[in-house]
């Protein structure tokens, strides 16, 4: 082993090692890249013109439309946190499942996905789910591990429910990695891997393994039912047609919200960013409160601005073929005033009800922490690079018994490992840009698969018991009767699912590959 292949490895060693100690990780990721350097330079292995391609990096990321998405989906899981959705989903859903045995828990679970799937955001959704669910569980009767464990878990989907934070983050480092495979494998002409795949590749597993989730509640309602009672009816309560309607209206926003931004980006209607706007404005819409006559006069106007914008637009018919004279002059500004004036009103309450500065001050400091990790980790790198890391770890990946099995199933162990000790966001900056490429260059091994496998792998070790961070997330929240040892006991059998999946997607693949495959078309 040569000097730089020496180097590369203690800097990963020394990069983990400071980690683990509890040093900031962007500052930590910089840090050490910068002092290999100087060490790199004296030992005469590698020189300090190497930094000069940082600034084009760092311009790289922040202009990045991909990235472009982070904030708006921060905004919209935060703005989404601040209003009551969640109670109003999980008093509706608790009315229609509640009176069967671990009815409550399946309702649980169903406004875990939804909540999961509109937030995006693990923490936002923990907490808002451990301060609303766990007392009314612990209300009703229901074992206090079984609780803690159905909301430790169902908080957890957020990590693998389309639009997560973390697909989208995950999404350009792995298209990155999969470009680099190929340029290093000769193929100048790269595919390319997107954060739309990876969106559609996670659907079927996450949808499995809440059905998983769901088969073990059910289960456990009727081996042990004390441990999940039916809840007593309520004679006050709505009843028959009148429950349905409750329950259609308390669905019908967050579902068109989640068809809007989901359905616009695997349908190819939209980028991810684009539909992260949308996103956006769908949870201020929701935050507004406003009252559904407003939300029916909204959709209209916009579509027919829509419609209007495009008849006036180069791709269609010309103006005056529709209209004459000096209206159709002044007709594209006055429909771009009507649609100032849509999106102004909903803003301007939220704004006066005190919720808009709050998100935004929330947003930014999320967002401002993903990036300058991002920019930390792209130095590192860089430098990792520098010093030959990435032909070195090829070689190790290439060298392991049992080929691409063995290679693969090495790099999900020390993910699953280092999750223990290190954050989601750090293992996709740090760890995949190191791994993934040289992965993508042995043979069977597909960019989506092998994205969802790592977003799977990463949100079971959010769970798991001592150093989850969704169990210190939970034990922030919970009520005093709930001890940590519920929470640890609780989350075991959630583990255990979670890995099952693992193995599932394992063998069969097709679960993340299937459905990019369909929507890529022919």
């Amino acid at each position: 082993m040569g000097g730089p292949d020496l180097l590369a490895i203690l800097m990963v060693v020394s990069a983990v090692t400071l980690l683990m100690a509890g040093y900031p990780v962007a500052l930590t990721l910089a840090g050490v890249a910068l002092a290999f350097v100087a060490i790199g330079d004296l030992a005469g292995v590698m020189g300090t013109a190497l930094l000069g391609a940082l600034p084009q990096r760092i311009f790289g990321v922040m202009t990045n439309e991909v990235l472009l998405a982070i904030p708006l989906f921060v905004f919209m899981g935060v703005m989404l946190e601040r209003s009551r959705i969640a109670e109003e989903l999980l008093e509706a859903m608790g009315r229609l499942f509640g009176t069967l045995r671990g009815g409550l828990a399946v309702a649980v679970v169903l406004v875990g996905v939804l909540l999961a799937a509109a937030k995006g955001i693990v923490g936002a959704t923990t907490v808002t789910m451990g301060l609303i669910v766990l007392p009314t569980m612990l209300r009703h009767g229901y074992d206090k591990r079984l609780a803690a464990g159905t909301v430790v878990a169902t908080a957890t989907l957020a990590q693998i429910f389309p639009p997560a934070t973390v697909l989208v983050l995950l999404g350009d480092q792995m298209s990155n990695a999969y470009q680099a495979a190929q340029l290093a494998q000769g193929n100048f002409a790269p595919q390319s891997v997107t954060v739309s795949d990876l969106f559609a590749g996670a659907m079927l597993p996450a949808f499995g393994l809440v059905a998983l989730y769901l088969v073990f509640l059910i289960g456990v309602a009727i081996v042990v039912p004390k441990s999940s009672p039916a809840i007593p009816p309520d004679p006050d309560a709505p009843h028959g047609l009148a429950l349905l309607r409750q329950v259609l209206a308390v669905l019908v926003a967050p579902i068109l919200l989640i068809v809007a931004v989901l359905g616009s980006i695997l349908g190819g209607l939209a980028t991810p960013t684009e539909a992260a706007a949308v996103g956006a404005f769908g949870a201020t819409l929701l935050a507004a409160r406003s009252d559904p006559r407003a939300w029916g006069f909204w959709v209209a106007a916009m579509a027919a601005v829509l419609v209007a914008l495009r008849a006036l637009s180069a791709q269609g018919p010309a103006p005056r073929e529709i209209f004459d004279g000096e209206i159709a002059a002044a007709l594209p500004a006055a429909l771009l005033a009507v649609a100032a004036v849509l999106v102004i009103m909903p803003v301007a309450k939220v704004y006066r009800a005190g919720v808009l500065t709050a998100v935004l001050a929330r947003t930014a400091e999320v967002t401002s922490m993903i990036f300058l990790i991002l920019i930390g980790a792209t130095l590192f790198s860089l430098v990792f690079r520098g010093l030959g890391g990435d032909d070195l770890v090829h070689r190790a990946l290439s060298d392991l018994p049992g080929g691409t099995a063995g290679a693969v199933l090495t790099v999900m162990l020390a993910i699953f490992l280092l999750g223990f000790v290190m954050d989601a966001f750090e293992i996709i900056f740090v760890v995949v840009p190191i791994v993934a490429p040289a992965l993508l260059q042995l043979p069977g091994v597909d960019p989506v698969w092998l994205a969802v496998m790592i977003a799977l792998n990463l949100q079971t070790s959010y769970i798991h018991p001592p150093l989850g961070p969704t169990l210190f997330f939970l034990r922030g929240v919970a009520p005093k009767e709930i001890t940590t040892a519920h929470i640890y006991v609780g989350a075991i059998p959630f583990v255990l699912i979670q890995l099952f999946a693992l193995v599932l997607l394992w063998f069969v693949p097709q679960l993340a590959t299937w459905l990019p495959g369909v929507l890529a078309g022919p």
